[in-house]
């Protein structure tokens, strides 16, 4: 029987294990510095289990990709971190920022596992699904525990079981608009939830970023953060639902350096990646349509921003190339 590691790595393999190292080097970096300045014991041991986490990850890929003579990836180093700068955040925070980190993390580790085949990469990515629940389960736990954990509003539960008679569910510009599902209740208040975290970690950047260029970027997602918690608030608070609390007072007013630039960069990037994905995901479990409209017309502002962020990645060499198919005309052509 043939054996299935000599197959090659797929190209949906290439691009699963990249990211995953890419990301757990920020990770690391981002870790080390909440280690380095958490106080509170209890967070301490959660900031440990990502840490950790994310080492043991880098292990097994940088193996991998020795065997399979993968260029390794650059990512980042302790170069992109000043452990030693000044407390940036509140150890609260370190805890609200894990657990949406979890989150992703279980996002991509279950896309990973649909899209891999080779056994010791499918084996490696149950064991990020595994890691990222765990974190979740712990993050979770605590946040109970310590009283900052936002549950989602709560609402009347069904008297009975009811179908849709009427096109009118459907609206929400003219007439009656009705009142608000569960599931865009939730996707509502996760809406919320990421943009404050994300606001308050960008506002981090703005406060510790050294050149104008990069500042004047941060100061503008910040902004449009704000505008977007304020968006889905109202619409919480117009149907006499709690809307969740933000964290600007888990910021302190250092202004020296924790990150380089390159990570910080590269970081918000990632956040609006995953906005973009959560804003569609919010749009198809939304039927009402004043509420689908309202995701579509924020995606597009995102992603000019995203795309603004990318070219001053590329000016700087910030941008790290991922694995890409062979250009056949340039080989034809011999370029």
């Amino acid at each position: 029987m043939d054996d299935k590691t000599k197959i090659r790595l797929t190209a949906a393999e290439m691009a699963m294990l990249w990211t995953q190292y890419i990301n757990d080097t920020a990770s690391i970096c981002v870790n080390s510095y909440f280690l380095e300045k958490v106080e509170d014991m209890e967070v301490k041991t959660v900031i440990e289990y990502a840490l950790n986490a994310s080492k043991q990850n880098i292990t097994f890929l940088k193996e991998l990709f020795t065997k399979e003579s993968f260029p390794v990836p650059m990512g980042f180093t302790e170069k992109d971190v000043h452990v030693n700068a000044p407390r940036l955040f509140s150890d609260t925070y370190f805890l609200m920022y894990l657990r949406n980190m979890s989150v992703l993390g279980m996002t991509a580790g279950g896309v990973s596992l649909g899209l891999v085949t080779r056994p010791e990469v499918v084996t490696f990515f149950k064991s990020v699904l595994k890691k990222a629940v765990g974190l979740q389960d712990l993050t979770r736990d605590l946040m109970l525990k310590q009283g900052t954990y936002v549950r989602p509003p709560f609402i009347s539960t069904p008297d009975k079981v009811d179908f849709i008679e009427r096109q009118s569910f459907l609206t929400g510009f003219l007439g009656e608009k009705r009142a608000l599902l569960a599931q865009e209740i939730t996707m509502l208040f996760n809406n919320i939830q990421t943009n404050a975290i994300g606001k308050t970690l960008i506002t981090g950047f703005a406060q510790t970023a050294q050149s104008r260029e990069v500042k004047d970027y941060f100061i503008r997602g910040k902004r449009i953060a704000q505008k977007h918690i304020d968006i889905f608030s109202d619409i919480l608070k117009k149907e006499d639902l709690p809307a969740p609390m933000t964290w600007d007072t888990a910021l302190s007013d250092s202004t020296i350096p924790v990150f380089s630039e390159k990570l910080m960069m590269f970081h918000v990037s990632g956040m609006i990646a995953a906005g973009i994905g959560n804003y569609g995901a919010s749009m198809s479990g939304s039927p009402r349509r004043d509420l689908g409209l309202k995701y579509a017309s924020l995606i597009p502002e995102i992603a000019l921003y995203a795309e603004d962020g990318a070219n001053i990645m590329i000016k700087h060499g910030w941008l790290e190339e991922p694995p890409q198919s062979d250009n056949r005309e340039k080989l034809i052509n011999g370029e």
